[in-house]
């Protein structure tokens, strides 16, 4: 069970699948940005990798191999987090504490201020399209406030599988636990007249930029998730020490993407990655101290 939390989950994980380990993949860092080279470890060791994440276990339980090409596309469902009906305004001035509260999920702080921002989800995006092999235009994402479909996959004769289950973390971990039997779980079991509605909303990128930077990495390729990632992790703890403004999160992931030079060149060893991850967080921590200084 690789769930490390952020880059450090990397290497360990890398290890397990050049060992040829059936890893249970909870760390979302390592598949981001190092997403070819691990899978590639994973295929030439023989090992296997299994998706914990809510979302990616969500859409590997209905997700059929030999029906890709019938595939019309994935949904990643997304809470939406606190600021979900927040104006930017607003938002100006959320305190660490505001953005720790998650409406549906007690997750960690970073994943937390993720979540808040919306980073978690760009972070999942890359993810799905590493996972299932899409192409990155067949990859949504919808709001669906009350966490209660996990995710879904659309098929082009118009069906949709979604697994469904309560926000409890607890599933997607025995499943992949169990896989590729299912085991008994802990969790509680939808109680469906319990529940008043589900409803849909399109993600606003315009107040949660996080999501178009997510993307533009994914599409940009080479050292953009290795960048987008790194910064994103030093601009979040810095928010948590109380040094930036939370809406300054994902200006400072800008900025440090837009300064890159061969954002998109090819990335293909673990120096390399370390290395930009490495650089990212200082130009990253230089931003926090210029944010900080207007604070």
């Amino acid at each position: 069970m690789a769930a490390v939390v952020g880059f450090a989950g990397l290497a360990p994980t890398l290890v397990a699948a050049r060992r040829g380990a059936m890893v249970a993949l909870a760390n979302k860092e390592a598949l981001v940005c190092a997403g070819r080279l691990l899978l590639d470890a994973i295929e030439h060791s023989g090992g296997v990798l299994l998706p914990v994440d809510s979302e990616h276990n969500a859409i590997f339980q209905v997700f059929e191999p030999n029906q890709r090409h019938a595939v019309d596309r994935l949904i990643l469902t997304a809470s939406g987090g606190p600021f979900r009906n927040w104006s930017l305004a607003d938002m100006a001035d959320v305190t660490p504490e505001q953005a720790l509260a998650h409406p549906n999920w007690d997750m960690g702080d970073k994943i937390s201020i993720d979540s808040a921002t919306m980073m978690n989800k760009g972070l999942e995006l890359i993810e799905a399209q590493l996972l299932f092999g899409l192409p990155e235009n067949q990859v949504d994402i919808v709001v669906h406030p009350q966490s209660v479909i996990h995710s879904m996959v659309s098929y082009r004769d118009g069906s949709v599988l979604a697994q469904l289950g309560t926000a409890d973390m607890r599933i997607p971990i025995s499943h992949a636990l169990g896989w590729p039997s299912r085991i008994d779980g802990p969790s509680a079991k939808i109680d469906f007249m319990s529940i008043p509605a589900l409803t849909f909303e399109r993600p606003d990128s315009g107040r949660f930029p996080s999501l178009r930077l997510a993307r533009e990495a994914l599409v940009t390729g080479g050292y953009a998730p290795i960048v987008l990632n790194a910064a994103n992790e030093a601009a979040v703890a810095a928010f948590l020490a109380r040094r930036i403004r939370f809406l300054d999160i994902a200006r400072i992931v800008e900025d440090v993407m837009a300064g890159w030079n061969g954002l998109s060149s090819t990335v293909d060893a673990l120096q390399q990655i370390q290395a930009a991850d490495l650089e990212a967080r200082r130009r990253a921590e230089d931003f926090c101290r210029a944010k900080a200084l207007s604070y």
